[in-house]
């Protein structure tokens, strides 16, 4: 690093909004040009930068002739944390190459695209002076209609949060914990209706309500009703089917740039996306259970997620068999596409859980939203008073509500508590996952030169062979289902005569086998060898025409192992 270069300080305990989020970019690139550049991939829906940095040697070669790992974070508006995991990858590469050999290593022969804030519009709501919490794009779907009836959740008290309202009724759903009043709890099939029992409380979310008429009114879905998770390609389904998918796949301008990005960049073998919260690591399927993938795959998927586990804490699951909203429903979204349409490998990594933090063990991931026991609740209440100065769980206060008279709010802070850590956790979260970013990015292929030889065959004739091996870990080709959906070619070589030499034999450009990494394939007990001795290397011979002297040049390259470049005299 120049001895006068700065890099940015970024407070990780904030979230920077889109402006500050900007500078940061800008700062890595300005104080380390070396490995960061910074580009858009594309405009969001109120026209802000989508901002992709890519980290790379720049010397070592070119970007796009080095195998690639993409990292998104913040496609959902509030989830803020995954914005900050991925800055703070950024920061630690920042700080450690050149003087961590496995981060120098991984920077002189891989590429990462780190896209921080896929959803700027969302995050930008998320983080106004009055702020909003929708699930993702700001573009009104599938209506842009004003409200006329109905609760819109909003900061009602202008307090920059959004809470609760409790309405004390007869026929409430809720009732005080005996113990802790300030905790309300469910109430029970045998509670006494008032004065005999209660109080009792309807509860609902802050916001204001129009065209109440004294007695009934529902929440409002969001007038933003987008889930830019859901408009992939893979398994993109209608609105009957997959609430917020859009009106047709990729028809968002925030995913169509990232599906564009990553097809243009056939580089990448590897991905993730840092989404918020339960404290999970999700690998696919979303849509097959574990016993109709690929087992190669599977048994891939489970290695890495496994080292995934045991270096940031969280647990590993399958999306498909651990964590549906629904028995009866499936999740699709980036992961599918990703790995089902183009066979790399991909994570979403769900950031931070506030039910472990409070010494709930045991849970179910979903399950748990739907169900739980009381004295769950009580470790958070213990947790927020202990752990957060009582801020995540927020005391009851009166409101002079203008549709609804006197009311409470009060309860959990979703926002800053829930969706996200709190401020003094955040630092400590995105911390979790460096090492095992690092772990996959040195795992993907890497194509080298093996060898190159020119024999001569006559005055005039050469035989020109050209090898190259894999070193990486993962073969060129990632995994069996890119395989299986025909989406990347064997090991491409080319060859480049001087002018006044010919080829003979061979084509200019060959298409050979793909290639095995090292990985290994059975244990060494197993009842037969493993027969790809050397599956590692490929090679490619041309007879070639000239004169003595003249140098040949060679190019192998590999979807997503990368490209090498070599020459050859003819002596």
């Amino acid at each position: 690093m120049p001895a006068n270069a700065q890099l940015p300080r970024p407070d990780f305990s904030v979230f920077p909004r889109y402006e500050r989020l900007t500078e940061l970019l800008r700062g890595y690139c300005a104080a380390r040009p070396e490995i960061f550049s910074l580009s858009s991939i594309g405009k969001s829906h109120e026209g802000r930068d989508i901002w992709c940095v890519t980290v790379t040697n720049s010397a070592t070669g070119a970007h796009i002739d080095k195998p690639a790992f993409w990292i998104d974070g913040n496609i959902h508006a509030a989830e803020l944390s995954a914005a900050n995991a991925c800055l703070y990858y950024i920061n630690h590469l920042a700080t450690h190459y050149g003087t961590d050999p496995k981060i120098t290593h991984l920077l002189d022969t891989r590429t990462f695209y780190i896209v921080p804030r896929l959803n700027p519009d969302g995050a930008e709501l998320a983080l106004a002076d009055k702020p909003r919490h929708i699930r993702s794009s700001t573009r009104p779907y599938p209506f842009d209609e004003p409200t006329v009836e109905g609760l819109t959740i909003e900061d009602v008290d202008g307090d920059g949060r959004m809470l609760s309202m409790r309405i004390e009724d007869p026929n409430g759903t809720y009732k005080k914990h005996p113990e802790h009043p300030r905790l309300l709890v469910p109430r029970q099939p045998d509670d006494l209706p008032p004065p005999l029992g209660g109080p009792y409380y309807r509860l609902v979310p802050e916001g204001t309500i129009a065209g109440y008429d004294g007695i009934n009114f529902s929440v409002n879905k969001d007038k933003e009703g987008l889930d830019l998770n859901r408009n992939f390609p893979a398994s993109w389904r209608q609105e009957f089917e997959q609430w917020g998918a859009g009106p047709y796949p990729t028809s968002e301008p925030e995913v169509r740039a990232m599906v564009q990005f990553v097809v243009d960049h056939p580089n990448i073998g590897a991905g993730m996306s840092f989404h918020t919260h339960s404290g999970v690591i999700l690998r696919p399927m979303g849509t097959e259970s574990d016993k109709d993938m690929i087992p190669e795959d599977l048994w891939a998927f489970q290695k890495f997620s496994e080292v995934g586990a045991q270096t940031t804490g969280y647990p590993a699951i399958s999306i498909y068999e651990e964590f549906r909203y629904h028995p009866k429903e499936v999740i699709t979204g980036t992961q599918d596409w990703i790995y089902e349409h183009l066979g790399s490998l991909f994570w979403v990594v769900e950031i931070w859980s506030p039910n472990k933090e409070a010494g709930i063990e045991g849970y179910k991931w979903i399950d748990w939203f739907r169900d739980h026991p009381v004295e769950d609740d009580i470790k958070l209440l213990q947790w927020s008073d202990r752990d957060c100065g009582g801020k995540a769980f927020v005391d009851w206060y009166a409101f002079d509500h203008p549709q609804l008279g006197k009311v409470e709010i009060g309860g959990w802070d979703k926002m800053n508590f829930w969706r996200n850590p709190p401020p003094h956790l955040r630092e400590r979260e995105a911390a979790r996952f460096p090492a095992w970013l690092t772990y996959i990015g040195l795992a993907l292929p890497k194509l080298e030169v093996f060898k190159t030889e020119a024999e001569r065959l006559g005055p005039d004739t050469w035989r020109v062979r050209f090898a190259v091996s894999n070193a990486g870990y993962l073969p060129s080709y990632i995994s069996k289902r890119a395989l299986a959906r025909k989406v990347v070619r064997g090991c491409v070589f080319e060859i480049d005569t001087p002018a006044g030499a010919t080829l003979v034999q061979g084509k200019a450009r060959e298409i050979a086998a793909h290639l095995e990494g090292y990985a290994q394939k059975m244990t060494q007990h197993a009842f037969l060898p493993n027969r790809e001795v050397t599956g590692d290397r490929v090679s490619v011979e041309w007879i070639v025409r000239g004169t003595a002297g003249q140098t040949v040049k060679l190019l192998a390259r590999a979807d997503r192992a990368g490209a090498v470049r070599a020459e050859v005299t003819l002596a």
